[in-house]
């Protein structure tokens, strides 16, 4: 049997892409108000940042804060507010905008930033963590941190 060539098959793209995606649900969908940040609870957020530690033993530690106020932290609190600032600055002055997300590899290890709803999140990890599950575990645990509902822990997942 021979096989259809890759370049020939991409034609098909063009055809269906837009039959398609107005029927595909956003994860993080943009109608997510921005008060939801205003609904957020230290406890509700200290309960997702536990809940997301316990999905994996590669996550060096997170926090959960608004642009000026640190909800939960695992660790020193302070130094997190600053330092998830500080990336989220960055990222915002190299996109020309405010970031929805970043991601910053070195040698020791990988840290992850995720906006949502008036509330970000900054997680460190060890190195080679698989990026967009990290992302998708992030945006899970400040979805239900803004529904103010409890976070899916290791045990129930």
């Amino acid at each position: 049997m021979a096989q259809m060539p890759t370049v020939r098959s991409h034609g098909i793209r063009p055809a269906f892409t837009p039959a398609i995606l107005p029927r595909v649900a956003d994860p993080m969908p943009t109608d997510v108000p921005k008060r939801a940040s205003a609904t957020v609870s230290a406890e509700g957020a200290d309960a997702a940042a536990k809940g997301f530690m316990d999905l994996s033993a590669e996550f060096r530690g997170c926090a959960i804060f608004r642009p000026d106020e640190l909800l939960a932290a695992s660790g020193n609190g302070r130094r997190w507010l600053e330092a998830g600032q500080s990336l989220l600055g960055a990222a915002d002055r190299a996109a020309g905008s405010p970031a929805t997300h970043a991601h910053v590899a070195t040698e020791d290890g990988e840290t992850f930033a995720l906006r949502s709803g008036g509330v970000a999140m900054v997680v460190v990890t060890d190195r080679f963590m698989l990026a967009s599950l990290v992302f998708a575990d992030m945006r899970a645990a400040l979805r239900e941190t803004a529904r103010g509902a409890p976070a899916v822990t290791a045990e129930a997942a």
